[in-house]
């Protein structure tokens, strides 16, 4: 369960990395992002779309080393970094609800509870 939980909340990041990048090359998608104001981003969002890439790649490295399919965090990083995902995707459930954007609030709030779910059944694990 444990690993199936990991390679869906991985996948599921992957996606939301694709989308980022979307969001970075100015297709226009930003009713789903960023507080749904922009179609296509302005420059800093865009550049907040980069670093969420970036973060999204450091939440899997977390995710998988919690779930104990790689090796390359100590133990108590992965621990702890575990329940703060759980934590940041439940804040992501509550901040993507009461986003103004309908469609941000309708894709990203369940994505949230899907990854603060799996993110909890690895961190109980």
């Amino acid at each position: 369960m444990t690993t199936a939980a990991a390679i869906l909340a991985c996948l599921i990041l992957v996606a939301l990395a694709v989308f980022q990048a979307l969001l970075i090359a100015g297709r226009p998608l930003g009713r789903f992002a960023w507080g749904g104001q922009h179609e296509v981003l302005p420059r800093n969002l865009r550049i907040g779309s980069a670093v969420s890439i970036v973060l999204y790649a450091i939440f899997a490295i977390v995710i998988l080393e919690a779930a104990g399919l790689t090796n390359l965090l100590p133990d108590a990083v992965a621990e702890i970094g575990i329940w703060v995902l759980t934590a940041y995707f439940t804040l992501g459930i509550v901040m993507n609800g009461i986003s103004r954007s309908k469609p941000e609030r309708n894709l990203m709030t369940p994505v949230c509870v899907v990854l603060a779910g799996l993110c909890l059944i690895i961190a109980l694990s």
